[in-house]
């Protein structure tokens, strides 16, 4: 019957078998199909059965199918152009009861466009346009008269504007020649240079270039997706309440219009990677759009909160740029939040209940045999929950309701006998993040909840929350979490790795948590470009550390500046020094850019250059040093030429001895290569991945676990590498790229007389890697 009735409106019957398959379509679109022949009869033609279908696939509260529907049937709304505009007003407009005429305003209903108005519209785009036609011919942009015509005559049939337009045109023009049937020939687009397409956009403070599109830049997009700040209710599931329209005024009244957004990490571990794209997405959405990003600790579970992690969070906040419009936490407002439980449980929606923690896990647990004990019995049990009259575990407020996972009334309170950082002992009873997260999102007036994937299951509770409660409704929206390989990121799982000793601490430079990226010499904005490449995405992203690396590589080009140092260190001896005394050498702080500056380095007859730059025998393809083969030592001018190998008792080659020849005299050497004198002594950590597999959590891969899968050569520490006594006033933090090395960054363990130095990333990337 239903098959017999879909095809009965124009549908081909595999549109009709699919219709079908969407219980909620067709079920809607029966009941429109119904209503419409009632009242036109059985046989509807296929103009009226498309808008009938539009209807039903595009309405978004079916409570207004009856009302759209008759208006269809009266012939009042006949097409596509009407219907858009009557979806989008009931859309806009969800509080009943609707106004008829301004409704019917909106819609068109009523407008009869006659076909002497049509032709003197068209005439007069036309006579607007002459010049450009006469000279363009049948090559000119007919859409753009089409679309002029259309903004004077909104409800105006296109089939009969377009008709018009090529009746007048070909008056115009007359037949076309067959110059006007030649393809018009394609401008071709100034093409970007390979370097220029590869540029990344550098943020600085927060504030992105405009090399590529940027952050910021797919943020203000996504605001074109996103609601407007007080039209919440345009948000598709978002739940109206005969009170919503007053509270989104009362809301508007106290933000001014304002796009406001929160980061609310939990403080009992360091963020990572992933919180880098949370930080951006919530911090940068709000400075695209002009508006303000909170930073809230969600501080509800004191068991697990320490202060140092409070205070690393707003350290790597402010060190990627954003600085809070308010720090908040979640304990600011445990009275509120405390008063509404109370409130909640006399409007019967919440209740105390003694099933143990056990009983209620996971998705399909026994319901409370309590869900249905009277309000004042709840009141009273939660006011002894307060006072610590139950035990850990053995009393909690449930909500009710069922959230879309299936998880039936989740947890609102629970007992904890542990003192809180910044409440003390006032509270045995703490809230959790089901009950806590949306309402301290409607007391700071929050426009858009941005939160990860795996918090949509918990859309819908949100909505219920606020308005169980008719507080503001926020509206919580969903983006893709940003993953890495070869890492992991879980605190449990880190701890392990503190634990073990396979990393120092939560900073150890091969972690991604981001104190650890900021200690291997990761620049800020290396990081914001990273996310920006990631883009705004409603998907999962899992990426590869190298493409990081890229970000970083193309950021410390430009900032970080030369200097020498030697890992493997062998003496030279130049025998035929110049100078009685060392020599001081300028060294471009970036060759590439000389304005930039210089630095001075002794150059004195004992120098140091890397092993690996000397060779007994040349092989073919070496370049470098070798007895025979002179080479460039970089910045000084003169080519050195082995006269003696020095070697120990085991064969060793301890030293050499060499004569120097200035370069503009002696034959072009091969290569040139990087040299230390009078240096200063150095540690170096070269750093590797930290796992030998992309997924070390999943047993698939690694069946051992995540501890099986460490890498042995994950760190290699260079104890008695040299560097040039340009770098001795650095700091902390302070990188350098080490010529023809990689990119090094000063470890906060330097001390006097020994720094310490982190590589950062190579100068190349590893083929291998990739």
């Amino acid at each position: 019957e239903a098959l017999g009735l879909f095809t009965g409106i124009g549908l081909s019957e595999a549109k009709a078998r699919e219709t079908l398959r969407n219980g909620a379509l067709s079920a809607l679109l029966r009941r429109a199909v119904l209503q419409a022949r009632s009242a036109l009869g059985p046989a509807l033609d296929k103009a009226t059965g498309t808008l009938l279908y539009n209807t039903a696939a595009r309405l978004k509260d079916p409570k207004h199918l009856g009302f759209l529907v008759g208006y269809i049937a009266r012939r009042e709304i006949l097409t596509d152009l009407q219907l858009s505009a009557a979806l989008e007003y009931v859309r806009s407009h969800p509080l009943e009861p609707l106004d008829v005429a301004d409704f019917e305003r909106a819609c068109g209903v009523g407008v009869c466009i006659t076909p002497e108005q049509i032709e003197e519209a068209v005439e007069a785009v036309i006579s607007k346009h002459q010049a450009e036609l006469l000279a363009e011919r049948y090559h000119f942009n007919m859409g753009l008269l089409m679309g002029e015509a259309r903004n004077q005559l909104r409800w105006a049939d296109g089939k009969t504007i377009r008709n018009e337009v090529d009746l007048q045109v070909l008056h115009l023009l007359g037949p076309k020649t067959e110059a006007d049937l030649e393809k018009k020939p394609k401008v071709a687009k100034a093409r970007l240079a390979p370097a220029e397409k590869q540029k990344v956009a550098v943020v600085e403070n927060g504030d992105m270039g405009t090399e590529t599109q940027s952050l910021l830049e797919q943020l203000r997009g996504e605001a074109l997706k996103f609601h407007k700040p007080g039209e919440n209710y345009k948000t598709e599931g978002y739940v109206v309440t005969p009170n919503t329209m007053a509270l989104l005024k009362q809301h508007l009244a106290i933000t001014g219009g304002q796009v406001r957004t929160r980061f609310p990490p939990e403080p009992n571990g360091i963020l990572h990677i992933g919180h880098a794209k949370a930080i951006n997405f919530n911090f940068g959405y709000a400075k695209a759009n002009g508006g303000v990003c909170f930073l809230r600790y969600d501080d509800t579970n004191p068991e697990k909160e320490e202060e140092k992690y409070f205070t690393a969070i707003r350290e790597m906040v402010e060190w990627l740029g954003y600085q809070p419009y308010a720090v908040t936490h979640a304990s600011d407002y445990f009275d509120q939040l405390y008063t509404w439980a109370l409130e909640l449980i006399r409007r019967g929606q919440a209740y105390v209940c003694h099933q143990k923690v056990e009983e209620i896990k996971g998705h399909n647990p026994p319901p409370s045999p309590w869900r249905d004990r009277p309000v004042e019995e709840s009141l009273l049990l939660f006011e002894d929950m307060r006072k610590g009259k139950f035990g850990e575990g053995e009393a909690t407020l449930r909500m009710k309701l069922v959230m879309e996972d299936g998880k039936m009334d989740p947890v609102a309170y629970r007992v904890k006998f542990t003192p809180h950082h910044r409440t003390g002992d006032k509270w045995c009873i703490y809230p959790t993040y089901d009950y806590t997260h949306c309402l301290c999102d409607s007391i700071e007036h929050i426009t858009h909840s941005l939160c990860t994937k795996e918090f949509q299951a918990r859309r819908s509770s949100y909505f219920w929350l606020c308005n169980a409660l008719d507080v503001y409704c926020p509206v919580q929206w969903e983006y893709g979490r940003l993953n890495l390989l070869y890492t992991v990121v879980s605190k449990r799982k880190i701890i392990r790795l503190v634990e073990t000793g396979a990393v120092r601490d939560w900073d150890d430079p091969r972690l991604f948590t981001l104190t650890a990226l900021r200690r291997r010499g990761f620049p800020p904005e290396a990081i914001n470009n990273f996310c920006a490449r990631v883009g705004v995405t409603v998907a999962q992203a899992t990426m590869e550390p190298h493409l990081l690396e890229a970000c970083a590589r193309e950021v410390l080009n430009e900032q970080a500046p030369r200097a020498m140092a030697v890992l493997e260190p062998l003496k030279v001896t130049i025998t035929n020094f110049p100078a009685p005394k060392a020599l001081e050498v300028l060294v471009p702080n970036f060759p590439a850019n000389e304005s930039r500056g210089f630095h001075k380095v002794p150059f004195h007859q004992t120098i140091y250059i890397e092993e690996t730059d000397f060779r007994e025998e040349a092989d073919k393809g070496y370049k470098r040093l070798a007895p025979g083969q002179p080479v460039g030592l970089r910045h000084t001018g003169y080519v050195i030429t082995v006269q003696n190998v020095i070697k120990d008792i085991s064969g060793h080659v301890i030293e050499l001895e060499v004569t120097c020849t200035k370069s503009d005299v002696a034959e072009k050497p091969k290569a040139f290569i990087h040299w230390v004198s009078v240096p200063l002594a150095c540690e170096v950590r070269l750093y590797e991945r930290l796992f030998l597999h992309k997924n070390p959590e999943d047993p698939s891969e690694v069946p051992g676990g995540f501890l099986s899968d460490l890498n042995p050569d994950s760190l290699r520490v260079v104890h008695n590498a040299l560097v040039d006594s340009s770098v001795h006033s650095a700091r902390p933090f302070d990188k350098f790229q080490f010529e023809r090395l990689g990119y090094f960054s000063v470890d906060p363990d330097s001390k006097e007389g020994k720094m310490v130095f982190n590589r950062t990333v190579t100068l190349k990337e590893d083929p291998g890697k990739a």
